[in-house]
Order: structure tokens, then C-alpha cells, then sequence
């Protein structure tokens, strides 16, 4: 039966045989001294069987008994796992100009102009494209409390909504997407959206199934080829086409219309700055890649590296405040004291909540929700900890092994914001802290993220108390694996807080 279906599709059939010499002659040929495998890899597939459904469990297991560093191959391709601080710090940053790239993505691949923007891309063109995102982004507020204003006009939307719930139990997860999601459009376009218009609705949902999807694109990382074959089997055409949605949705209404009323007098969204500067450069006869393409791709970005992170590590938030109801609590008392219930709490106020901020970061560090960062490449041999890394090689930085690191944090599994906090009650946070990684690649919407992480716990809990639907049965911590690790679906109950 199978060398039937082999004969009918050569071209797998060509595939598998040229997948399985070069497997061979991998062996055959392995380069010394590569940091050591934790388990002996299958023929073709490699050790892609044995992560199983468990990804994260089984490379914590391997991280422990291999040390800092260990091998795999995923396919054909030698994939290098850094485990330990010190290991990430002297790839990323010491030797940050062998490790800054990314290897091809099967996003890439599938579509028509390949890896561009900011997160896939690489070179030249990637450090034009986020460098100018990063300079029109702080342009309109990124830290600055001008964007803080527009953002708590988002999350009194949000308080709103909730209020309407009437301390009835309900799943946030949509509705905290869309707020967040919000924040993004609000830069991008200069406007936010309703929660019930059909628009962004029709947006949230193929961006919410495209992240959904994604999660289970491992075998599709290492076997691209496998969307050729008949069927869909693998997801990989509904991958494309979302992707094709996501990437015009915003171009096909707002990009043309914004290209032909071009204002430099008068800019209040990113794609109209973008569009400048890239007019401003053509007209200077200076080379650059800001152009439609890339454009379309940043706004993309935008929404993974400024919204979904942000609203997964709220749902955390709320999930940690259910199952320890004395931290949330001591938030409660501190915003208070501090800031008082008559007015929401600013940026004004950050400095002077210790607690709350102590336990963003406690949250951020357990819930570790990026726990593999975004994979990275090594562009030449060199070496790492002694040992030798060859040019080509992919390599996943171990987030999860080093904000769960025990001779780091001690007692990595339990819940502890004072972990953050010396006798005196100042922050106290360690170079170990890492959830937005570290590198020329560290996360593009880390300040915007801490911004906005801030201003709207703060928000929730000054206004309600956070009770579980059914107090014998609280949230588990155990997490989805995908782009992000998110919590399972829980219910959670907002009782308004009495004056």
C-alpha cells in the first residue's frame, strides 16, 4: 500500500529519498565536539517522534540531563537548545553577530515575497525595517504617557464591558484579545474599533485562528514540502490563505487610502509615517526596503509582538489572582494607599507599586509564555561554551530553563512576587529575567508590552475582585503549547469592588 502511494506521487517519494540520504550523511559525517544528543535520533525524522505532544516537558527533561546546551535534529537540520543564562548571554549577546539571524520560515515559504518585516526577516533589510518601526513607534508614544492616555481610553472600554457581566462567571480570553488588539489598531490606523463591529471581528477571528493553527506547525518547520501533498492534511493551504488575509487586511482599506492623503503636516497613525519616511528616502536617492510589501508584514508583526503576548500574560495574571487570592489582595491594599479608588491609577504611579509590578513579573516568569523565544541561526562556525557550532545551525534559546532555573529563583515552581522585592520593599529584578528574551532580537514590543501590563491590572484591580467560577475548582496552570504557552479556558468571576 505504501509503495503504491509512493508511485503515485513521485515527487514524495523523491522527497523522503533525498531527506533520508542526507540524514545519513549527517551521521556519516557529524562535525565533533557539537554539544551532546539527550536520545538517539530516528532514521529521516529525527528526534521530531520523541517531543511527541509534550514539547516542553520532554526538552525540561533533556535541559536536565544534558546541562547548558544539547543537539537535535528535527529532520535533517541540527538544531542547538541553549538551557542556562550564561549560555544565552554569550550566544546572543557576546557573539550576537553569528546568532541574530533567522533560518527560513515556513511562513516564508509559503508566501509570494518570502520573510520580510521584522520578525522572520534577517540582514540589512531586517535591521532597516525594525530600526524605522522602532523610531515611529516611540514617535507616537511607545513609554511616553502620551500613548498611555490613548491606552486608558481602551481600558475604560474594557472595564465597561466587564461591568456588564454583572460578576456573572465568563471567559475574557476573546474579549482581552480584542482590548489589546485595540491598542495596536489605535497606533496603526489612529483608531480603534468597537467590540462588536464586523470588521475587526472578522479580523480578530482569522488572527486568533491563524495563532491557533501555527501551534501545529512543527512537522511543517522541518518538512515544508509537506503542503504539497493532496488534501490538507497538515493545515498548510489554510495556513497561506490566512496568512494572504492578515497580511492585506489592513492594506487593502487603510494603506491605499492612506497613500493618496499623505499629510506630513498631519500624521496620526504608523502606516502614514511609514509611507513618509519610505517617500522621504526614495526622494533622497537613498537605498532602502521600506516599501508596500514589508509594510504589510510589520503591521502583522505588530499584532503578534504587541498584542498577543500581552493579552496571553493577562489571562496569567487573572489565572495567579484566582488561585492566590492573598497576593491579589495586597495589590488591592497597595493601589489603595497609593493611588486611592476615584481616580485609575497612571504611569505616574508605577514607580510607587512595587507589589503590583512584583507580581507582573512573577507572572510573566511563571507563566514563561514564549517559552523557546523565536528561533534563531548560527551564520558561521564558532564556538559556544567550548563547543564547536557549525554554520547553519538552528538554535532555540531555552527560555523556559532560565526563568525556571532553581539555583536562580530557588523555588521556580511556586508562585512568590517578594521574590522581586528586597526587606525594604524595593524591586529588586535579576539579569536572569528574561521573558522577552535577549539579543539584538529581544522583543520589538517589550516597552509597549510593560506599558500596557501595568495600566490595565492596575485598572482590573482597583475596580473588581477576582473570584473563580466555582471555588472548588480553580484554573489549572497547566498551559497550550503554541506561539505563545496560554492558560486552558477558565471562567473567572469580576465582582465590582463597593466604595
Amino acid at each position: 500500500m505504501a509503495a503504491e502511494y509512493l508511485t503515485q506521487y513521485p515527487l514524495l517519494f523523491l522527497a523522503l529519498t533525498l531527506a533520508a540520504v542526507l540524514l545519513i550523511k549527517r551521521w556519516l559525517h557529524n562535525p565533533g565536539n557539537i554539544p551532546p544528543f539527550p536520545a538517539r535520533p530516528y532514521p529521516i525524522v529525527g528526534h521530531l517522534p520523541l517531543l511527541k505532544k509534550t514539547p516542553r516537558e520532554t526538552i525540561a527533561k533533556w535541559a536536565e540531563q544534558t546541562g547548558d546546551m544539547f543537539s537535535l535534529y528535527m529532520g535533517t537540520s541540527l538544531v542547538v537548545v541553549l538551557n542556562s543564562y550564561d549560555v544565552l548571554k554569550d550566544a546572543l549577546v557576546r557573539q550576537a553577530e553569528h546568532f541574530t539571524e533567522r533560518p527560513p520560515s515556513f511562513i516564508g515559504r509559503i508566501s509570494k515575497e518570502g520573510d520580510k518585516g521584522i520578525l522572520s526577516n534577517s540582514g540589512p533589510e531586517w535591521k532597516e525595517q525594525r530600526a524605522t518601526t522602532i523610531t515611529l513607534l516611540r514617535n507616537f508614544g511607545m513609554g511616553k504617557n502620551t500613548l498611555a492616555e490613548s491606552i486608558q481610553g481602551e481600558i475604560s472600554a474594557y472595564l465597561k464591558e466587564i461591568s456588564s457581566f454583572n460578576g456573572k462567571p465568563t471567559d475574557v480570553r476573546t474579549l482581552t484579545n480584542a482590548s489589546v488588539s485595540n491598542v495596536i489598531c489605535s497606533i496603526i490606523i489612529g483608531k480603534r474599533f468597537d467590540y462588536n463591529d464586523p470588521f475587526f471581528i472578522n479580523f480578530m477571528h482569522i488572527f486568533n485562528e491563524q495563532i491557533r493553527l501555527l501551534a501545529g506547525t512543527s512537522t511543517l518547520n522541518w518538512f515544508h514540502w509537506l503542503r504539497f501533498l493532496p488534501g490538507d492534511f497538515f493545515n498548510a493551504k489554510k495556513i497561506q490563505k490566512n496568512q494572504q488575509a492578515l497580511v492585506s487586511y489592513f492594506s487593502d482599506r487603510y494603506i491605499s487610502e492612506y497613500s493618496q492623503n499623505l499629510d506630513e503636516n498631519n500624521v496620526d497613525n504608523f502606516i502614514a509615517a511609514y509611507l513618509i519616511e519610505s517617500k522621504k528616502r526614495q526622494k533622497s536617492g537613498t537605498p532602502t526596503t521600506l516599501d508596500g510589501i514589508n509594510l504589510r508584514r510589520v503591521i502583522a508583526n505588530l499584532f503578534i509582538a504587541g498584542s498577543e503576548t500581552t493579552s496571553t500574560t493577562m489571562l496569567w495574571f487573572m489565572v495567579y489572582m484566582l488561585r492566590h487570592p492573598d497576593v491579589q489582595q495586597k495589590i488591592y491594599k497597595e493601589i489603595e494607599e497609593v493611588v486611592g479608588t476615584e481616580k485609575p491609577p497612571t504611569m505616574n504611579d508605577k514607580s510607587k507599586l512595587n507589589y503590583l509590578n512584583a507580581a507582573i513579573m512573577e507572572t510573566q516568569r511563571s507563566a514563561s509564555i514564549v517559552p523557546f523565544s523565536l528561533v534563531h541561526m548560527c551564520t558561521a562556525d564558532t564556538t559556544v561554551l567550548g563547543y564547536f557550532i557549525p554554520k547553519g545551525t538552528v538554535i532555540f534559546p531555552n527560555l523556559d530553563a532560565v526563568l525556571l532555573d532553581k539555583k536562580t529563583w530557588g523555588d521556580p515552581l511556586n508562585f512568590r512576587p517578594e521574590r522581586f522585592l528586597d526587606a525594604e520593599g524595593n524591586l529588586v529584578i535579576p539579569e536572569q529575567f528574561v521573558p522577552f528574551s535577549l539579543g539584538r532580537r529581544v522583543c520589538l514590543g517589550e516597552s509597549l508590552a510593560k506599558m500596557e501590563l501595568f495600566l490595565f491590572l492596575s485598572a482590573l484591580i482597583q475596580k473588581f475582585e477576582f473570584l473563580p467560577a466555582d471555588p472548588n475548582n480553580l484554573p489549572t496552570c497547566k498551559s497550550v503549547f503554541g506561539v505563545t504557552s496560554a492558560p486552558l479556558p477558565f471562567q473567572i468571576r469580576f465582582v465590582e469592588r463597593k466604595a
